[in-house]
């Protein structure tokens, strides 16, 4: 089972989209419980979700109380933490990987006056909402960087697992990065993980060897910046965190992913009895996804592109699936001037035309 959402229908969010559950009254704090598929550290996925966590306690103080239960595999596992999170009073829950999606169902039906959001999922209930965020629309940005500065011509992607989430940041990346370099090549290496160190590390290793010198990943350690630090002459972007530590180079930017305006709407609706289930789908312009500052290895007039379309995906001028565009197999995507509906965008499995990599089976 992966985190991330898989598919994402119409018909699953229709059915109960609006849908109010007024929060009930109770003594003390509002609880609020998280579990994570990986540990608070893991500096990714898991940890960018923590600090939202720690920035609810700043914002809300005594009125609310939270917990988190982390390392939680995706299957029975995330039932029992769920139910266990319920049965501790807590009356808002937030499941934080894809793979928690049934069991979230599961648990939200025996709960029935506490409310559960699901990230990235996509099975909606009358006390369960569902939250994700467009993370292509940062790929986009770090693909424009990597187109020009590759040397190489060789970007390196590292994706997790084939799922729409990561067919779209890879796209968005190669297409961003051939808009600006048409001798731009795209590698990728499928780590079949989230969160391994060793596993990512050796995937860095082997897109460096094959000639990279630009390194994206869809993965949540730190592990491929300090290979690309270890090579010299690799540049990579933060994934899902800054990743801070390793600027100005090899990480010259990075995609961030902000929980903390999304949470503190949701427990803000619960204090007020405004909760309702529904499905939220956030990017740059709702603040969501953020870009880390672009460090000084990014030559001056590189950044101010890469800025100049952050402002234009944000005002919806530029949208990154923008026809005319084909599939690899060189079927119509987009006609041209069409852009990608969020449907067609949550169904990706496919590489777009150009893209010289198998894609998994």
């Amino acid at each position: 089972m992966n985190r991330r959402s898989f598919l994402k229908t119409t018909a699953a969010t229709a059915v109960v989209a609006g849908a109010g559950v007024p929060a009930l009254a109770q003594d003390g704090p509002l609880k609020v419980g998280f579990i994570y598929v990986g540990p608070v550290g893991d500096m990714g996925w898991s940890y960018q979700h923590d600090q939202a966590r720690k920035a609810l306690e700043k914002a809300f103080g005594d009125k609310i109380e939270t917990s988190y239960i982390e390392n939680v595999p995706e299957g029975p596992d995330a039932e029992r933490a769920l139910t266990q999170l319920a049965l501790a009073g807590n009356k808002l829950i937030f499941a934080t990987s894809f793979g928690f999606m049934d069991a979230t169902v599961n648990v939200a039906k025996k709960f029935p006056n506490v409310m559960f959001e699901h990230a990235t999922g996509y099975k909606l209930a009358k006390n369960l909402a569902t939250y994700d965020a467009k993370f292509f629309q940062g790929r986009a940005i770090q693909g424009t960087i990597g187109g020009r500065m590759t040397k190489t011509n060789k970007i390196g992607y590292i994706g997790s697992f084939p799922i729409p989430e990561v067919y779209q940041g890879i796209n968005a990346a190669y297409l961003a990065a051939k808009k600006v370099n048409p001798d731009v090549e795209m590698k990728v290496v499928w780590a079949y993980t989230w969160f391994d160190p060793a596993k990512e590390a050796d995937a860095a290793s082997a897109l460096i060897s094959d000639g990279v010198d630009v390194l994206l990943q869809h993965t949540d350690s730190t592990a491929p910046q300090a290979k690309a630090q270890e090579a010299g002459n690799v540049i990579t972007f933060g994934q899902a965190s800054d990743m801070s530590s390793f600027a100005p180079k090899p990480r010259v930017s990075s995609t961030i992913d902000n929980w903390t305006p999304y949470y503190t709407k949701r427990v803000q609706d619960m204090l007020d009895g405004t909760w309702k289930s529904e499905a939220t789908w956030g990017g740059i312009d709702s603040g969501m996804v953020e870009i880390g500052e672009i460090s000084d290895a990014v030559p001056a007039e590189v950044k101010a592109e890469a800025l100049k379309l952050k402002d234009d995906i944000a005002s919806g001028a530029v949208h990154p699936f923008t026809g005319p565009l084909n599939k690899q197999d060189g079927s119509v995507f987009l006609a041209d001037g069409e852009m990608a509906t969020d449907d067609q965008l949550h169904s990706m499995t496919f590489y777009v035309e150009g893209m010289t990599a198998e894609a998994p089976k």
